[in-house]
C-alpha cells in the first residue's frame, strides 16, 4: 500500500512541478521535481501523512519556509542543495508533521481582485461579497485597493498603498472605479487573521519563492490597507454546511456575489457537484423571496469544474502558467492568471 501510495505521491509532485510552478517559481519548480523522483523521500511522507489535503505539495514546501528551512529563495541550486534540504527536513520532521497537520493551504491573492474587478464593476450594484475559501479575506476588499491594468491610469481608493498591476487581453472591459459593497463575509474551514503575526507567517510562507518581491509587496500592502476597515463577517465550516444560512444575512436590495478562486479543486468531484447545486439553490431562493439578485462567480482551473468549458482564445497573452476559467453563473467569461497577474477576456 505504502509503495502504490509514494508513487501517486511521486506523480503528484512531478505534476506539481510541471504544471503549477513551471515559469512562476523556479525553486518550487526544481524541488517538487526532485522530490518526484526521489522514491525513499515519497515513501516516507506516503507513511507519515494521510492521504487527501495533507499530501498536497504546497503545503509541505510552505511547512519548511514556515520553520525557516533551507532552499527558501532562489532556484535552481543543483543536486547538493535538494540534499540539504532533504536533510534538513527529515531531521525537524516532528516539527515539519505537526505544521502540516495544522495548517491549511491558504493561499490569500489579493491581486486576484484585479482578475475579478471587470466582471464585479458588471453586475448591479451595490455588491454583497460572499467569498468561500476567504482564508484571511484580503479579496472581500476590492474597494481598497488601487489598479493599474497594462498602461492606464492607475485608479481606486484614494489612499490606499496597494497597487495591483494586471495585463489584459483583448476586448476585456477595463473598469474606472471599484465596486460599491455594502456587505461582506466568508467561509474557510480555518479562518486567518491578518493582524495575527503567526497567521501572517503562515500567509507569506506560502507564496512560492523566486520572482514573488511583487506577490509579497501586494499582500503586505493589502493588510496594511485593510487594517483599519472593520473585518467581514468570517464563519469558519464546510462551504457547503455553511453556505445557505450566511448568504441568508447579505442584505436585501444588493447583489449577492457568491465567488471563489482555487478553492473547490481541494474537494473530490461529487462534492464539487453537490456545492453547485447548492449555489444555484441558495440564489433562486434568494430570487424567488425577492432579496434582490445573485451570481455565482467562479474561478478555477478547467477540470476542477468540468462543465464549464472555456473557448480557445484568438490573442492570448504569452503565459507559461495553466490559466484559471473565471465564469459567471457557469457561463465562462475570462481566462485570468492564478496569481491575478492576467486577464484576457472571452
Amino acid at each position: 500500500m505504502v509503495v502504490n501510495s509514494a508513487r501517486a505521491l511521486a506523480d503528484r509532485y512531478v505534476n506539481f512541478a510541471w504544471y503549477q510552478a513551471r515559469g512562476q517559481s523556479d525553486a518550487h519548480e526544481e524541488l517538487a521535481a526532485r522530490i518526484g523522483h526521489d522514491p525513499e523521500f515519497c515513501a516516507h511522507l506516503a507513511r507519515c501523512l494521510p492521504d487527501g489535503e495533507k499530501q498536497q505539495p504546497n503545503l509541505l514546501l510552505a511547512a519548511v519556509r514556515y520553520l525557516d528551512g533551507p532552499y527558501a529563495e532562489h532556484g535552481p541550486r543543483g543536486d547538493a542543495a535538494y540534499r540539504g534540504w532533504r536533510e534538513w527536513t527529515l531531521r525537524h520532521w516532528d516539527d515539519v508533521g505537526a505544521v502540516i497537520m495544522r495548517r491549511r493551504t491558504q493561499t490569500n491573492e489579493p491581486a486576484r481582485c484585479a482578475t475579478l474587478l471587470p466582471l464585479f464593476a458588471r453586475l448591479p450594484q451595490p455588491l454583497a461579497l460572499l467569498e468561500v475559501g476567504a482564508s484571511a479575506g484580503l479579496c472581500l476588499y476590492p474597494d481598497r485597493y488601487r489598479y493599474r491594468y497594462d498602461e492606464r491610469p492607475e485608479f481606486g481608493a484614494p489612499d490606499s498603498s496597494a497597487v495591483l498591476r494586471c495585463r489584459t487581453g483583448p476586448g476585456t472591459p477595463v473598469p474606472d472605479r471599484v465596486p460599491d459593497i455594502t456587505w461582506r463575509a466568508g467561509i474557510d474551514l480555518n479562518p486567518l487573521d491578518p493582524a495575527d503575526p503567526d497567521d501572517v507567517r503562515w500567509l507569506e510562507a506560502l507564496i512560492w519563492p523566486g520572482a514573488t518581491d511583487e506577490r509579497l509587496r501586494s499582500q503586505r500592502a493589502a493588510r496594511e490597507a485593510v487594517r483599519s476597515a472593520p473585518r467581514p463577517r468570517m464563519v469558519r465550516g464546510d462551504l457547503i454546511d455553511t453556505l445557505p444560512a450566511l448568504a441568508a444575512e447579505a442584505p436585501p436590495g444588493a447583489t449577492l456575489v457568491v465567488f471563489h478562486t482555487s478553492v473547490l479543486a481541494y474537494l473530490p468531484l461529487e462534492r464539487r457537484e453537490e456545492f453547485a447545486r447548492l449555489v444555484r439553490s441558495v440564489l433562486q431562493e434568494r430570487d424567488r423571496l425577492g432579496r434582490g439578485p445573485g451570481h455565482w462567480v467562479s474561478n478555477e482551473h478547467h477540470p476542477v469544474l468540468p462543465w464549464i468549458v472555456p473557448p480557445r482564445l484568438v490573442h492570448p497573452l504569452p503565459t507559461t502558467e495553466r490559466l484559471l476559467t473565471l465564469a459567471l453563473d457557469e457561463r465562462p467569461v475570462a481566462l485570468t492568471g492564478q496569481h491575478g497577474q492576467s486577464v484576457q477576456w472571452l
